[in-house]
């Protein structure tokens, strides 16, 4: 490998032929402010914070897109350099929105921690005309506020490259240049899938989810509610990040005990509905491939991929498995089986779900997802609300006992745990569906050649001396083209699992807000993995459907996977869609 020798701030520094400067000074301990920088996403050197001055260079440029050379001298934090950041951020704030004690970002934002590291007051310096801007509250799952929007197109980045959705992009030209979709449409008019990769990758305010605390705060002081929580599995791995807890700390105890003081009735985990929707898919899979159904059968379990499919591929919606997602199998095993046994009126239950996913706030509001007549789930919140409930209830939350979820619907198993990774949904489907087709216990539980954070991956498997053959996205760009093959026949396999964020649950929507500062350089999804698949390798059941509160829900109300009754309350229909409504 080539390396190039350079000076910063008068220290050594050699890195690869290619590198830049922002990549040379961060393997040098020295850390370059950005806003607009996301890596291989969002190079555009258009925010001007990075910028850094090179000995003989007459301007100053930007170290996120500038290239190293032999010899280069750098100086990252000279009076030039800290005197043209400070103007560049006094310049951004003469234009925001600078209400700042009541945002949502208040204490995440990266433009009011770097005001904060110059000393940039909030005193107007440059005030003058402000850009014209109105909140777009249109879609289900967020809302965009350009009065806070710094124009660095991360959220255009992430829609473009990452999810190959592109319903945002810059409109108009200069001072009146603003994010927006085409024609101006509001986003419930586009074909947004709802997945909040935006909003995770956004440095200020400007884009948010829809609160629904105050709808969750409300049943919890009805009376005449019975109030349970369940909880996604990459909820556990990520939310200790609110409350400072180090990437890849398993906060799963705590939770369970902060959610049990904010007062609900049950505190359950979906993973059980993790691991029936894993009994209803292999089935299904088994069917398929037993009875000439339709392959490869792709999984259903997010919410995103669904919006996505029917949008982009509406003649692939039958290789779909019409299971419904765990969150909404949750709320259907709730208001059927758990209200018949706890004899509770399924209307007297008020399901909340916090999830990873921003898209789930779509999906309950989706048709055929009613098992009992009514809403599967009555409320979702993300697991930055979660934080935000917690804080406001005055919970210590790094002081909490590790407690454990309430029975029956907290019994789980492995399988259900390492759903919120990608590969995760395969690799639970494969123990289950392996053991059906064979009659035989499965010897080795790992199917690794599913895991990891890479975008595509592919396998096959002899079983019962059949090759099953199986392929696991995560990211929608990815999902684009391996939807491609398949329409074209090129994709040869019986099971695909699409999960619509990069690196599946794990890294959703709905997660902590990690500043570009960390996720250009940390590996996020791996850390937060991890700790599911420490917690399924320490399980002691590990197959979906060893799951022994789901025999019992089996043997009482649903008789068996796939059965009509099973079918009615667990299983779904999906609709072509387009920018003018449905097909």
């Amino acid at each position: 490998m080539n390396m190039v020798n350079l000076k910063i701030n008068n220290i050594d520094v050699s890195v690869p032929a290619g590198s830049t400067i922002l990549q040379a000074a961060k393997a040098a301990n020295i850390n370059i402010p950005t806003l607009c920088y996301l890596k291989e996403i969002n190079e555009i050197g258009a925010c001007r914070i990075c910028v850094v001055e090179v000995k003989g260079a007459r301007s100053l440029v930007a170290a996120c897109v500038y290239p190293v050379n032999e010899g280069m001298e750098v100086f990252t934090a000279s009076p030039r350099v800290m005197k043209a950041r400070r103007m560049t951020l006094e310049l951004l704030l003469s234009n925001h929105n600078r209400r700042c004690l009541s945002c949502v970002r208040s204490g995440s934002c990266e433009l009011q921690a770097l005001c904060n590291e110059y000393g940039v007051e909030n005193d107007g310096k440059y005030d003058g005309a402000k850009t014209e801007s109105e909140i777009d509250a249109s879609a289900a799952h967020m809302y965009r506020d350009n009065s806070k929007c710094i124009l660095c197109r991360r959220c255009v980045a992430v829609c473009e490259k990452n999810q190959a959705v592109s319903v945002i992009g810059s409109n108009e030209r200069g001072f009146a240049t603003h994010i927006g979709s085409p024609f101006e449409a509001l986003l419930d008019e586009t074909s947004c899938v709802s997945c909040g990769q935006c909003i995770v990758n956004c440095p200020t305010g400007a884009l948010s989810e829809k609160d629904s605390t105050e709808a969750v705060w409300a049943a919890l002081t009805d009376d005449s509610k019975h109030v349970i929580v369940q909880t996604a599995p990459a909820v556990r791995t990520a939310i200790g990040e609110e409350f400072g807890n180090p990437i890849g700390t398993d906060c799963e105890g705590k939770m369970v005990a902060a959610l049990r003081r904010l007062g609900f009735d049950g505190v359950y985990d979906t993973d059980i509905a993790a691991d029936l929707t894993i009994i209803e898919e292999a089935n299904e899979l088994v069917e398929r491939i037993q009875n000439g159904g339709k392959l490869p059968m792709i999984t259903s379990c997010s919410p995103g991929w669904i919006k996505f499919c029917e949008y982009n591929f509406p003649d692939l919606l039958d290789n779909l498995s019409t299971c419904k997602s765990p969150q909404q199998m949750f709320g259907a095993l709730a208001k059927t089986w758990y209200a018949q046994k706890k004899g509770i009126n399924p209307k007297d239950i008020f399901v909340v779900s916090a999830m990873p996913c921003t898209a789930k706030k779509f999906e309950m509001g989706r048709d055929n997802e009613a098992a009992a007549g009514m809403p599967d789930i009555d409320a979702v919140i993300t697991t930055r609300e979660l934080a935000r409930m917690i804080k406001r209830a005055g919970i210590s939350f790094n002081e909490l006992a590790d407690e454990k979820f309430d029975m029956p619907l907290g019994a789980s198993t492995g399988a259900g745990t390492i759903f919120g990774a990608t590969g995760g949904v395969m690799e639970a489907a494969l123990r289950t569906a392996v053991e059906t087709i064979t009659g035989k216990p499965l010897e080795n539980l790992e199917f690794t050649e599913v895991r990891g954070m890479e975008g595509m991956k592919e396998a096959s498997y002899t079983v019962g001396g059949l090759t099953v053959k199986v392929a696991v996205v995560s990211g929608l760009a990815n999902a684009k083209e391996l939807m491609k093959k398949v329409r074209e026949g090129k994709a040869d396999y019986h099971f695909i699992e699409v999960m619509a964020c990069p690196g599946g649950c794990i890294n959703g929507g709905g997660q902590p807000i990690q500043p570009a500062s960390v996720r250009n350089f940390e590996d996020i999804r791996a850390k937060r993995a991890s700790v599911l698949y420490n917690i399924d390798k320490n399980m002691p059941l590990r197959k979906s459907h060893e799951n022994p509160v789901l025999k019992e829900a089996y043997d009482e109300y649903f008789e068996k996977p796939g059965s009509h009754k099973a079918h009615e309350a667990l299983h779904t229909t999906y609709v072509k869609r387009s920018r003018f409504g449905t097909l």
